[in-house]
């Protein structure tokens, strides 16, 4: 087992597989330009397989695939295709652009649930979040997992003065479909611009969508980031991930391998591991992924207020969302 000093058990890992994009999302690739990660630099696909089976054997059993957008990677099927023989679970958070292009590796690999990052239901509203006119194709791809039987979540950075005003009608997606619409506070990463009076809180979301809707809560896991709710009727239902004002780091489970190779024990940790570099020199992984974990922050990677609103940015040392991996 993977255990920190705080007793918490990591058997969850989210692997990135690259900090390429093909939308610029303005909160999290700010600038157009940007300087990705060369690909001698990522993880190759044998070495992706060789942590991944190194993690397993320490009771990981579940991994996401994040990027960047994971599925603009020229070798995400071969990846996909080795990381499905292993004993674990397999999720993925994407764009949702390239799903209709992936379709069948993602069926092969039998992917327990795929989240599709989406924050406007109005083709102008996205193509100003993301400077990308694919609206119309994401729409169609999320229609596409739903005919095919895959568990598709939403994901829904809500921001103040963006698209608050658009939570109803992500709510409506509920009725006659299976989705989970999973609305999620705006948080600080390097470059992203946040400032507190961008969020959206959960106290806000739930008071907004109280207005029409009346919801029952959904009893929670021991890790879930999600605070989950159902509405009479509606065949699918909402959540809500509260890392700004109700943060859930006492139980979590979950560690970060960036697609440089990197270990992160938090989304918000200034520290990183370099696990990739001592693969390649044939040197020993394992002891410094258990002393990542023994290093790990009791909350919030031990840099960010509780208080949201006493956050101040110019002292959080991160990478950027879109190196991270989500």
């Amino acid at each position: 087992m993977l255990k920190d000093t705080f007793g918490r058990v990591h058997n969850y890992l989210r692997i990135s597989l690259t900090d390429n994009c093909n939308l610029r999302c303005f909160y999290c690739m700010p600038e157009e330009e940007y300087s990705f990660t060369p690909h001698n630099r990522l993880m190759q696909v044998d070495e992706i397989e060789q942590l991944t089976e190194l993690f397993v054997t320490q009771g990981i059993s579940k991994i996401r695939l994040t990027g960047g957008e994971p599925l603009v990677r020229k070798d995400a099927p071969a990846i996909i295709e080795r990381l499905a023989q292993l004993p674990v679970e397999l999720h993925m958070t994407s764009n949702g652009i390239r799903i209709d292009d992936m379709l069948p590796q993602l069926v092969a690999a039998q992917f327990k649930s795929i989240n599709i990052s989406l924050d406007t239901l109005r083709s102008e509203r996205f193509f100003k979040i993301t400077r990308r006119d694919y609206f119309e194709r994401v729409r169609a791809n999320i229609d596409l997992l739903l005919q095919h039987g895959i568990r598709t979540k939403i994901n829904m950075v809500v921001m103040k003065g963006i698209n608050e005003d658009e939570i109803l009608d992500f709510v409506a997606l509920t009725k006659a479909n299976p989705l989970e619409i999973r609305f999620i506070e705006f948080m600080p990463f390097s470059g992203n611009k946040w400032t507190s009076n961008q969020v959206y809180t959960q106290v806000d979301i739930l008071n907004k969508i109280h207005t029409v809707y009346t919801t029952e809560s959904i009893t929670a896991g021991p890790h879930d980031t999600a605070k989950a709710f159902s509405i009479a009727g509606h065949a699918g239902r909402i959540a809500i991930i509260s890392t700004m004002t109700a943060p859930f780091c006492a139980g979590c489970n979950r560690i970060r391998l960036t697609a440089d190779g990197k270990l992160k024990n938090c989304l918000f940790s200034a520290d990183e591991t370099d696990l990739l570099t001592v693969l390649r020199a044939g040197g020993k992984v394992l002891p410094l992924i258990q002393e990542n974990i023994r290093s790990k922050s009791k909350e919030l990677g031990g840099q960010l207020a509780t208080n949201f609103e006493h956050i101040d940015t110019d002292f959080l040392k991160n990478r950027s969302m879109i190196t991270i991996g989500g």
